[in-house]
């Protein structure tokens, strides 16, 4: 009895070291691991291999065994041989929010591919935006005007929406390239500012707005609407619609700018009557097609995030995808 109580006293023991062990390996690992994700880097993915290992992954299913030994014996001679000297085209993915904070990665990704690409090399944008803040998608189209700058071929793909500020982006290309039913458009402007001043009267709550300037401010959300303020802030609106116009016109010379900038929008098809688009094709086929001659590079710039902050947006991620699911099954049992 001695023996196995001193036996699995033993056994106890290892099993709490190995575990100890085991633990701080865990942490060491951890934090190398969040050292790593922490730093910013370029992350570069071959498209055209991609491509090619998604064909073969279906070819080899009706291949008998001689001919998949054949396709192998290929492949290897190729990678054997080295990349054959083909124009390079460079994918960069930009999807847009209200203040186009995809612009602090685009920054990055255009100042790396303007020091590598060459006279016969390609950008392509996968464009998605319904637009947003005027200074913000200013600098975001400034950032492609940078390409154009360097003599640099410039595609923006657009599969589902380029609106207001994302057309204003798409409009710097040399071809804009849209499926069929992308939402194509919106060349306005628009300020929308509620005002909660009578509700706080109301209430006997007085708000007190000092300035410096007749018009520092125009329409606020506390402030008195006057006449002569409404008029400065139209007057501010038309002054940008202006210079979206005229920004659009010089891209894009041979647009009636004046029919397309009433701020409506169009799918692609009747876009691409009235110029606003180039051809219409998914940015899947564009890519797929330039594949055959070039290779295909997609650049992403991956920025530092601290742990805490990988760690919230992880949380958030499954927070999405749970009310997501919550949703669309809530949907489905509406039908």
């Amino acid at each position: 009895m001695d023996i196995l109580f001193e036996t699995l006293s033993f056994a106890a023991k290892g099993f709490v070291v190995f575990l100890t062990v085991a633990a701080c390996a865990a942490v060491v690992f951890g934090l190398a691991r969040r050292r790593r994700g922490a730093l910013p880097r370029l992350e570069v993915v071959p498209l055209h291999q991609r491509f090619e290992a998604l064909g073969d992954a279906l070819r080899v299913v009706s291949l008998d065994k001689k001919a998949k030994k054949a396709l192998g014996a290929q492949r290897k001679k190729e990678l054997s041989a080295g990349p054959a000297k083909k124009p390079s085209v460079y994918v960069l993915d930009f999807d847009g929010d209200l203040l186009a904070t995809a612009v602090h990665a685009l920054r990055e990704e255009v100042t790396a591919i303007a020091q590598v690409a060459g006279p016969d090399d390609e950008v392509v944008v996968r464009l998605e935006s319904p637009g947003g803040a005027v200074p913000h998608y200013g600098l975001a189209a400034a950032q492609l005007v940078r390409l154009k700058d360097r003599k640099l071929k410039l595609t923006v793909c657009i599969d589902r929406v380029a609106a207001s500020g994302g057309y204003m982006m798409a409009c710097v290309a040399d071809k804009v390239v849209a499926a069929p039913f992308a939402v194509i458009g919106s060349i306005g402007v628009i300020a929308q500012i509620p005002n909660v001043r009578k509700l706080l009267e109301k209430h006997d709550v007085h708000v007190e707005e000092l300035t410096a300037g007749e018009f520092k401010r125009t329409i606020t959300v506390f402030g008195e609407v006057t006449d002569k303020g409404r008029a400065k802030l139209k007057e501010q609106l038309e002054e940008t619609h202006h210079l979206f116009k005229d920004f659009v016109k010089a891209n894009r010379p041979a647009l009636d700018v004046d029919a397309v900038s009433t701020g409506e929008y169009w799918l692609a098809r009747k876009a691409a009557t009235l110029g606003l688009v180039d051809s219409l094709s998914t940015s899947d086929d564009y890519l797929l097609a330039r594949a055959k001659d070039a290779a295909v590079f997609q650049v992403r710039f991956k920025p530092a995030h601290p742990w805490r902050q990988r760690l919230g947006q992880a949380a958030a991620d499954v927070v999405d995808k749970v009310v997501l699911g919550l949703l669309s099954r809530a949907r489905s049992l509406e039908w």
